[in-house]
């Protein structure tokens, strides 16, 4: 199955790179994020990818043009430092397609505007390129495609430790939950379609938004709880990842686990 992703974020919630780089480039460990989303794909076998470009697309546009795998990988130098070969690689049997989607366009009408080069594929995945998890994908898409339904996205509790408040309407406050243990879900943003999307998908709109309103009016999206890894919105999150990264406790690594079982 081909992958979208959309790569035009800005990174509000980031601005300590925001201003710099688009946020799928954020660094987590020695590779953006947008990396670890690729290949957590293609360790699922998905490794045609196609992404959306908006903010600084030059900048995606450059790191995998000018992607040197010796900084991120074990190789054996010799002749002198004429010769590297590389013990193992990350994207060689990758295809990415890179399609320059407007700087201000949403998400939706990114979607529409790379349709073409999905083909005749009955089924695709989307993704923001900004969250990473350890979801077993299989799963997901098993479910996904048993229930006839148009459109599938992961639901997680969000990740972030701020508090709701409850408030009385004298103003007395009765309590407080922790946003993350309070049961609400989040948009976690990994997507799987039906081709039929597009049918609930106007001109100029956004994707979550009146299309899923119409998807919900007929009973044709399907929300995936996953309630183990998911994260990566802010500043603070983005230093704990790659600390994970570091001490080699990174969960959604599922790819090196396969190596170690």
């Amino acid at each position: 199955m081909k992958v979208v992703l959309f790569g035009g974020g800005k990174g509000t919630r980031l601005r300590e790179y925001g201003d710099n780089i688009p946020k799928p480039l954020v660094p987590i460990g020695y590779r953006p994020v947008l990396w670890h989303v690729m290949k957590y794909y293609a360790h699922y076998g998905h490794k045609d990818f196609i992404i959306c470009l908006g903010y600084k697309a030059d900048k995606i546009k450059d790191y995998f043009l000018h992607y040197d795998e010796c900084i991120s990988n074990d190789f054996t130098l010799s002749g002198g430092g004429k010769n590297v070969s590389l013990i193992s690689s990350d994207i060689h049997d990758w295809n990415i397609t890179f399609v320059d989607t407007g700087f201000d366009t949403c998400i939706g009408q990114r979607l529409v505007k790379v349709r073409h080069l999905l083909g005749n594929d009955k089924y695709f995945f989307a993704n923001y390129s900004d969250g990473l998890t350890d979801l077993p994908l299989p799963k997901m898409v098993e479910k996904f495609k048993r229930s006839g339904k148009v459109a599938a996205f992961v639901c997680a509790p969000p990740s972030q430790t701020f508090h709701i408040v409850k408030m009385d309407t004298d103003d007395r406050v009765s309590g407080f939950a922790s946003v993350n243990t309070s049961g609400l879900l989040v948009n976690a943003g990994f997507f799987t379609f039906r081709r039929d999307i597009f049918d609930y998908l106007h001109d100029g709109e956004d994707l979550v938004g009146p299309a899923f309103d119409r998807l919900i009016r007929k009973n044709l999206i399907m929300g995936y709880k996953y309630d183990r890894f998911w994260c990566m919105d802010t500043f603070k999150e983005q230093q704990e990842l790659t600390d994970l990264c570091s001490q080699g406790d990174a969960p959604w690594e599922i790819w090196k686990k396969k190596a170690k079982g």
